[in-house]
């Protein structure tokens, strides 16, 4: 059976478990559950902490888990990413009062606050830059205006908590980050494929829609031009001779203009539905 860390909270939590609910396992209907187990898919699911899941995977204790690709390195864990998920994505950059610091030299001699204190040395080390590192738990962004930092560093989404407390990143970004799944480096553990392909199949039909039109014979090869599918687009006679019907993947976000495309082109009949799982 396989056994996979999920994140219990947070950020990861909610889309991660709806990706799994997606991709056709069980997830907890309460929050309080810490082990679901999935018997008819063979599969035991294990909420712990997002910074602690790459550590439970490293260790081998469970098999795979979901967790944040900065938590992951952050964590030192014997664990690698396996798929990248899409959601929950981030910045990891440096940050200080306005208009006092523009680039990382500038962190030399400094005290620098944040959660993430391997990240942050591992990016010091690597530019020959000596500052001190104040390790704190949880929410930054106040370590300045309280005397403790004179930076911080942290993974930004907007950028407005920062600026809340009169902070403005500065540098080059040192890390984008999204949710990722991940397994102890060098193993692939019994199931890891089979939840591979399911998570694939979702991904993929969260990026891809269903496009469907209708097509005179004298603008086919026009229009199958526009837009190839996947492999190749699946073409049927109508009916009423001269028409064929034509059926495509394409990508989510274009499909408006594939539409207009399409349809300057002589198709009518443009159809879209939305994919809820696949298989490629």
């Amino acid at each position: 059976m396989l056994r996979i860390a999920v994140p219990n909270k947070g950020a990861l939590s909610e889309p991660a478990s709806a990706l799994l609910q997606e991709a056709g396992y069980r997830q907890r209907r309460q929050s309080r559950e810490l082990v679901l187990v999935d018997a008819e898919n063979q599969v035991e699911f294990f909420f712990i902490r997002p910074r602690d899941v790459a550590i439970y995977v490293g260790t081998g204790t469970v098999d795979v888990g979901i967790t944040g690709r900065d938590l992951l390195l952050d964590s030192r864990a014997d664990a690698v990413e396996h798929l990248p998920l899409g959601f929950a994505r981030s910045t990891f950059k440096f940050a200080a009062p306005a208009g006092t610091m523009t680039t990382l030299e500038d962190l030399r001699g400094k005290r620098i606050a944040t959660s993430y204190d391997h990240l942050v040395r591992m990016t010091l080390d690597k530019r020959n830059i000596e500052a001190k590192v104040v390790h704190l738990d949880g929410a930054v962004e106040s370590s300045v205006r309280l005397g403790v930092a004179d930076a911080v560093a942290d993974v930004v989404e907007t950028g407005s908590t920062l600026r809340a407390a009169g902070l403005e990143t500065f540098g080059e970004t040192l890390l984008e980050s999204e949710a990722v799944l991940i397994c102890r480096a060098g193993q692939e553990p019994d199931g890891l494929q089979i939840l591979d392909r399911r998570l694939r199949g979702v991904l993929t039909a969260r990026a891809y829609v269903m496009l469907d039109y209708d097509v005179p014979a004298k603008h086919l090869e026009e229009a199958a031009d526009i837009a190839r599918g996947i492999q190749s687009p699946t073409i049927s006679n109508l009916h009423d001779n001269g028409w064929y019907a034509v059926r495509i993947m394409v990508p989510r976000d274009s499909m408006n203009a594939t539409m207009d495309k399409l349809y300057d082109a002589g198709a009518r009949g443009i159809v879209v539905t939305p994919i809820f799982a696949s298989r490629l």
